[in-house]
């Protein structure tokens, strides 16, 4: 374990903008979290913790101690006929952790393919595609609080999970680093293709009775067509959630936009898809010299090389406040700014 200063982190964040952390440590495992405590260095600066890098937006250097979770390993911690409960380092790439299920025909998280970052940010965002949230698999996590130096375990119900929320993005956020995450996974999938194009892409294979194997292979085509690689294009993923509205809202709006794309939550609220807000709005496919909105998808922002994080933020919050000027929806960033 070595504290580094003055890291750049370019190769870090999946946007590749260029900042550097003033302090920066690779930590593989709690126990050199608890070394890494004892330092002078972690007692006088504010940690801030690095995953995948996919979620972050960086728009000045980052003025404190840079740990990056690179925890591993995957363990089954309870099997039967139906389930098996599999603890998982959160250092862990989240879509290798989804072959390896797939693979072993684990079923739960097959619909969340390709989604990038790492497995500990999973349930920090609680991630979700296709029908599916993290929250329908997730069993347990452990986390070290970074003050008070101690392990401790949080269920489902401590972790409050909302729509792309958890208790770490809100009310313990930047206290705890999550070290590892239980899932409990079925051995006896139930399907889900009911959301989204997974269902269409699946009859144009001729595939009646799809496997997890066939959902994760439709999803990452999907996604592959619509997203760009973050190898070749600097990007996030989705940068805005989608909005839910109320049922009156939304009668209101689908009078001027009868064609609004949406999925009704319950009696009471709607969800929007904000990438056809974006789209309709006339933002798709916008370049601002070496940066802007996807060409094939509108939720996504991309750095074509050479912007800056506050270039981006710029552009993000000008489609923040037409989105609320053209259809009075507010739009919330998915991905987290510095």
């Amino acid at each position: 374990m070595k504290i580094s200063e003055n890291q750049n982190l370019q190769k870090l964040n999946t946007f590749s903008i260029n900042a550097n952390a003033r302090y920066f440590v690779d930590i593989r495992s709690t126990q050199e979290l608890l070394d890494l405590s004892s330092s002078k260095i972690y007692s006088n600066n504010i940690k801030y913790i690095l995953g995948g890098g996919s979620n972050i937006l960086l728009t000045k250097d980052i003025d404190c101690l840079v740990i990056k979770n690179s925890i591993l390993g995957i363990e089954i911690i309870k099997e039967s006929e139906d389930e098996i409960i599999l603890k998982v380092g959160s250092g862990e790439n989240w879509h290798k952790l989804v072959c390896y299920c797939v693979n072993k025909g684990y079923g739960g998280i097959e619909n969340l393919s390709l989604i990038p970052g790492s497995v500990g940010a999973a349930p920090l965002q609680n991630i979700g595609a296709y029908g599916v949230e993290l929250a329908d698999s997730f069993h347990s996590l452990e986390a070290f609080h970074l003050n008070k130096l101690e392990s401790h375990s949080f269920n489902k119900t401590n972790c409050n999970f909302g729509y792309r929320e958890s208790i770490f993005k809100n009310k313990l956020a930047g206290q705890y680093i999550i070290t590892s995450v239980t899932l409990k996974l079925n051995k006896h999938p139930k399907i889900n293709i009911s959301y989204g194009n997974i269902k269409e892409e699946l009859n144009k294979l001729n595939i009646i009775n799809p496997s997890i194997k066939d959902v994760s292979n439709v999803v990452i085509s999907i996604r592959e067509r619509k997203l760009p690689d973050p190898k070749k294009i600097g990007n996030s993923g989705s940068f805005f959630k989608n909005p839910i509205i109320s049922v009156s809202k939304f009668k209101k709006i689908k009078r001027k936009h009868s064609n609004i794309v949406h999925y009704i939550i319950d009696e009471n609220n709607v969800k929007l898809a904000a990438g056809w807000l974006i789209d309709n709005a006339g933002w798709k496919g916008k370049t601002i010299n070496n940066y802007g909105v996807h060409e094939n998808q509108a939720l996504v922002l991309v750095n074509y090389g050479g912007a800056s994080g506050e270039n981006i933020n710029n552009l993000s919050n000008l489609i923040i406040e037409d989105i609320l000027e053209k259809y009075n929806v507010k739009l919330e960033k998915e991905v987290n700014v510095y």
